[in-house]
């Protein structure tokens, strides 16, 4: 269920996106990382999501409340995280479909349904076919979220408190929401954004069951071993671990058929 090609964030994507938004690389990355860890897919291509038992409780009026505490609940919580969110929000789904993935957070930016007519969708359906359909289109919907809010100003002025209170909610603080994108931008202001390339790559390795040590653009050690073992796999010679064009193409084709 909600399986996509995962297709990964492209350039055109981001500048198409941030056309209209005057917003520097390590910001938009800072709020990606802090959401998402830096990607927008599990490793079966379904959109990352968290589900918020306590929307789904204030979207039914409780109704579900007495036969499924687990994910209609007046109280935050019952987080299973990674893909197993994916169970709860089934449950929900076979309670009340609409509600269900208005309660869920989809993608890069962690957009909650209820809020996809503020990121430019009729509807959390349309939403959700967006976001299993590629990164672009997950980033796209952050940012026009964020433009329609009135909270580019705060990320502009790197206001990380003002930004967290009004993006995350007001227990932004619990989870120092303000002070990991703080930390997130100076990082990416000093080291440089993530390459997109490398990045492509280390999310068709884990698609394909190859361990790059996390989708971050930055092509280490432990990303190059399995770029090896994929050539080795693939029967391409020299397997060096190395990216090069070949080897991309090939990796693309076998990731995204």
């Amino acid at each position: 269920m909600f399986e996509g090609t995962g297709k990964p964030l492209t350039d055109a994507g981001m500048r198409e996106a941030t056309d209209s938004l005057s917003l520097d690389l390590p910001t938009l990355w800072a709020v990606i990382r802090v959401e998402t860890s830096g990607a927008g897919y599990f490793q079966n291509r379904q959109p990352k999501i968290l589900f918020e038992r306590h929307i789904f409780h204030a979207r039914t009026n409780g109704r579900f409340d007495a036969q499924a505490p687990g994910v209609s609940n007046a109280e935050s919580g019952g987080y299973t995280g990674g893909v197993s969110e994916y169970e709860r929000l089934a449950q929900a789904v076979a309670l009340d479909r609409k509600a269900a993935l208005e309660s869920a957070s989809w993608g890069l930016g962690q957009v909650m349904g209820f809020n996809a007519a503020s990121a430019g969708f009729a509807n959390a359906e349309d939403l959700v076919r967006a976001m299993c359909e590629s990164e672009d289109r997950q980033f796209g919907a952050m940012l026009a979220f964020i433009d329609h809010e009135g909270l580019a100003g705060f990320l502009q002025a790197q206001d990380w408190r003002k930004f967290a209170r009004r993006y995350n909610g007001p227990a932004f603080a619990k989870n120092k929401y303000d002070v990991k994108l703080h930390d997130a931008h100076a990082e990416y202001t000093a080291r440089g954004t993530p390459d997109l390339r490398a990045r492509a790559a280390q999310l068709y390795l884990t698609y394909l069951d190859y361990d790059p040590g996390g989708i971050d653009g930055r092509f280490g050690q432990r990303s190059q071993r399995a770029l090896k073992a994929f050539q080795e796999d693939e029967g391409i010679a020299p397997a060096t671990g190395g990216l090069d064009h070949a080897t991309f193409d090939r990796l693309e084709k076998k990731a995204i058929p």
